[in-house]
């Protein structure tokens, strides 16, 4: 599967399609008064007040309702998800809204029916996701699907807190590999099912991580998840948001947390970012040594010689995703951290990763040379290997990289490094459509910055 894991980017834009016209105005008293109640959200037909936004770069044509499948009544929800490299958009994905809210304090589970053309795993499916705040987002992810109807389970994890919630459903998948197929979802609603039990949250996971962070920069907690066993005897596990948690740190002169979890970093020491749900400590917990950093060199070339893949320095052409996040091989995480204004990548858990531009492709011809940098904070000692290879998308689809080893690798300090397209051997290079970063080594956390190409 290939679908971007830096999640945040998918919600940065919308197209509209509106489903049921119903509109509301909402004053300042309304807040107080009581929000509709209602459970159901796809019934052979939506519920009232209910919108579709597709996410930006979506295949915004991917959803429509089906009159001809249906696991009950006449009509359900279709999702096709494009093939690689379709022109109108990469993968399917959008949010169901009622911009007028509902009251789901009454419910413990979002339930609905869903079969597939073929056996896949859709990326990420939930609720809470409302193009605004989306602070009650909960995703399922890798929810493997088949030809026949099966019913899916997603916990509420504090259901009190959905007094006033505007996103009752939202999906992301991304083609099979490279194969786009069909599924269809019906009978969406919000229950009380009173049988669920066993509610078990945590941060990272449950483990206890440390990590180096840099002062003036801000990372999220992540691992954020509830374990809950449904009435069918198995443990489900949602990852869940940040606001269901209250969190702690042990040194704010060092550290803090907001509510969003995220943690910005002030002085250089050490501080310990801990979590309690429902007033309850819960596993896992982030240190955090801070030291000193300085972002990457600015870029020497003037934009009119440039390709830009990922820089601050420079316009970025459009890119699919920077974690492709290929499973099942891949342990790559990913996420975005501004330090001092500028935007870089971190690639934690890092074994390979890779970063997609089908949208269009790049023609690098006159292209010499492929700039990236990288600071690692692992230390670098022999055989330690970085390869970055590119793919071009013309048939047979050809691959060529360079390699760098522990004699030009540098631990705590910017590694600019330059690769001559030339001394490749790719038969062409006019459709350059990936980017693959690997290391079987370890090189477990990465930053990534001016990833471009020049002449």
């Amino acid at each position: 599967m290939i679908l971007n894991r830096l999640k945040i980017t998918l919600f940065q834009g919308f197209i509209f399609c509106t489903i049921f016209s119903c509109e509301r105005e909402v004053s300042e008293d309304a807040v107080l008064a009581s929000f509709p109640k209602t459970g159901e959200v796809f019934m052979d037909g939506f519920s009232s007040g209910l919108e579709y936004a597709a996410f930006g770069n979506s295949k915004f044509t991917a959803f429509e309702v089906d009159t001809e499948v249906a696991y009950k009544g006449s009509a359900s929800m279709r999702f096709d998800v494009p093939n690689a490299g379709d022109p109108l958009g990469p993968y399917a994905g959008g949010t169901f809204r009622d911009l007028g809210g509902r009251d789901l304090s009454g419910y413990d589970a979002l339930t609905f029916w869903i079969k597939s053309s073929q056996a896949g795993t859709i990326n990420d499916i939930g609720f809470g996701n409302d193009f605004e705040t989306s602070k009650n987002l909960v995703s399922l992810s890798n929810l493997r699907v088949g030809t026949k109807w099966a019913k899916v389970i997603i916990p509420l994890p504090e259901p009190s807190q959905l007094k006033l919630e505007k996103g009752l459903f939202w999906y992301a998948e991304g083609p099979e590999n490279g194969d786009g197929y069909t599924f269809w979802i019906d009978e969406l609603k919000f229950e009380k099912l009173e049988t669920l039990g066993q509610f078990r949250t945590s941060i990272y996971e449950g483990e206890d991580k440390s990590m180096i962070g840099f002062v003036n920069s801000q990372v999220k907690v992540d691992g954020l998840i509830q374990t809950v066993n449904l009435d069918l005897g198995i443990d489900q596990t949602t990852q869940i948001a940040p606001s269901y948690f209250d969190f702690y740190t042990s040194d704010t002169n060092v550290a803090t947390v907001n509510d969003l979890g995220i943690v910005s970093i002030h002085n250089v020491g050490n501080a310990k970012i801990t979590a309690t749900f429902n007033g309850k400590e819960v596993p896992g917990s982030l240190t955090i040594e801070a030291i000193p950093f300085e972002t990457a060199p600015d870029p020497e070339y003037s934009a009119d010689s440039v390709i830009s893949v990922y820089s601050d320095a420079y316009n970025n052409i459009n890119v699919d995703y920077l974690n492709g996040y290929w499973q099942p091989y891949q342990t790559t995480e990913s996420s975005e951290i501004t330090i001092n204004g500028n935007s870089m990548i971190n690639y934690t858990k890092f074994n390979f990763v890779g970063v997609q531009f089908t949208n269009p492709t790049i023609d690098a011809t006159n292209m010499r040379y492929m700039h990236i940098d990288l600071y690692t904070t692992t230390p670098i000692i022999a055989p330690t290997v970085m390869y970055i290879d590119l793919i071009d998308f013309n048939p047979p689809n050809s691959r060529a990289g360079a390699v760098f080893n522990s004699t030009v690798l540098v631990s705590q300090q910017w590694m600019s490094l330059e690769i001559d397209l030339n001394t490749l051997g790719l038969a062409r290079r006019d459709r350059l459509a990936q980017i693959v970063l690997n290391s079987a080594s370890t090189l477990n956390n990465i930053y990534v910055d001016n990833i471009y190409f020049h002449n």
